[in-house]
């Protein structure tokens, strides 16, 4: 299906429904977009996907949620990637408002910061994976490794470990 054939309303309608589906990071998030997109509506060919995806990977920032911003632009221009890339985003922004607003005006009851504090510990495995994940991809020799070793970074993570 050609993207100029794709209803408005109908990709508005696939983003916001994305988002509340999608679960598991980057990696679950690509994972459930690409069947849609793909193999039920054909709204992009398996190989405009792949080379979005690899695309996205080398960009700084949430791959998925590029992705979906792509997707979006290349089925209906500037009118479609931003809304599919905000919908993509808005509720993880009301997730972290939620948050800031328990961190600050709740963290003197005894539970919220236990939460608050138990899960530092995940946060920095979030990250560690990320690094890792990323740093396989990205790093196809050995002098990269040592340059990637040598800066301050990995020091850093380790250091407030």
């Amino acid at each position: 299906m050609k993207a100029s054939e794709i209803p408005f309303k109908d990709a508005l309608k696939f983003w916001t429904k994305l988002r509340f589906i999608s679960f598991g990071g980057p990696a679950g998030q690509i994972a459930i977009m690409h069947p849609e997109v793909v193999v039920r509506q054909n709204w992009v060919s398996e190989n405009q996907f792949l080379r979005a995806l690899n695309f996205c990977m080398l960009l700084p920032g949430a791959e998925a949620q590029q992705l979906a911003t792509y997707i979006g632009w290349r089925m209906h221009s500037t009118l479609g990637g931003i809304p599919a890339g905000t919908l993509f985003v808005i509720p993880s922004i009301f997730v972290m408002l939620f948050l800031s607003y328990l961190a600050v005006a709740h963290i003197d009851i005894p539970a919220v910061a236990a939460a608050f504090y138990g899960i530092q510990p995940v946060v920095v495995a979030v990250v560690i994976e990320a690094v890792l994940r990323i740093g396989k991809k990205a790093l196809k020799h050995a002098l990269l490794y040592g340059f990637a070793e040598s800066t301050p970074g990995p020091l850093i993570m380790v250091i407030s470990m």
